[in-house]
């Protein structure tokens, strides 16, 4: 126990140096892969201040833990490497969640921040002071990222690449579409800006209705593939705590079994999720 004890405390106070110690990093061609998907969901999510190297090193560290917590248990490295792989996917599966609650809330708020900014139009405000002031009278969650572009802009003055950082911090694929018809309409100018704005506005309204509707529909099916993946791994976990049964399990044997059973469930979760899913908004327009 103390040995757990003092490995849990170590890896905490290595998590908090880690925060404020490892420079933030910029995006380049020679990113690899992994980096660059990691850098994405943490934008999507709407983490801010972790570096992708960071999120992969607790990722590392969590998935590490867990081995040696389920090893200790059960004495079984069969059981310790497949809840090991687990628990190094558990940030991931956080992230991807919250990405998903944020990308719903943003859905629900883009059509009146867009009549926000069509009201500020017309009450003579230019595109710029109209953005700007989503960031003071805007709905809540939203506010932050168009304030740091009122910021943006007064500095630089520089309105291209104020929406092009406003769009970063944003990573959602309603507010790509929503910041580039701002910028068209920002370059090609004349009275029309009203009317797209209000078109934009009724477009983002019967869609974000429509997607909430299919999705209440769909969640018994994902909730559904949830439960049928935990089941057997649950009931793995409750069987750690006998130590003759796991013991039947730490053997090549064992180990096979389990790969097996991992790689069934898996399939047969995504092939559920791939069956019953929607299509997922996509960032085209980055």
């Amino acid at each position: 126990m103390g040995l757990l004890l003092g490995l849990f405390f170590g890896i905490g106070v290595l998590l908090i140096i880690w925060t404020f110690v490892t420079p933030a990093e910029e995006r380049s061609a020679g990113d690899g892969r992994l980096v660059s998907r990691s850098r994405d969901l943490l934008a999507s999510a709407g983490v801010e201040g972790v570096t992708p190297g960071a999120f992969i090193g607790v990722c590392v560290i969590t998935g590490v833990v867990g081995f040696v917590l389920m090893f200790v248990v059960s004495g079984a490295w069969p059981v310790g490497a497949v809840f090991g792989l687990m628990a190094g996917g558990m940030p991931v599966a956080l992230l991807r969640s919250r990405a998903r609650k944020r990308l719903a809330e943003f859905r629900e708020l883009w059509p009146d921040v867009v009549d926000n900014i069509a009201s500020a139009v017309r009450a003579g405000l230019s595109l710029s002071e109209a953005l700007a002031q989503v960031g003071e009278r805007g709905p809540l969650p939203l506010r932050e990222p168009f304030r740091r572009f009122g910021a943006d802009y007064a500095s630089t003055g520089r309105f291209a690449e104020s929406l092009d950082r406003l769009k970063a911090r944003l990573a959602d694929p309603v507010g790509d579409r929503v910041v580039e018809a701002l910028r068209i309409a920002r370059e090609v100018g004349g009275g029309d800006l009203g009317r797209l704005l209000r078109s934009l506005s009724t477009f983002l309204r019967d869609d974000g209705r429509t997607r909430s509707e299919l999705e209440s529909r769909q969640s018994w099916s994902v909730n559904g593939a949830r439960v049928a993946v935990a089941a057997p791994w649950l009931v793995l976990a409750l069987l750690s705590f006998q130590g003759d049964v796991i013991q039947r399990y730490n053997s090549p044997m064992g180990a096979l079994i389990i790969a097996i059973g991992a790689i069934v469930c898996v399939i047969a979760y995504r092939l559920m999720l791939r069956i019953g899913r929607l299509p997922e908004p996509e960032r085209v327009l980055r």
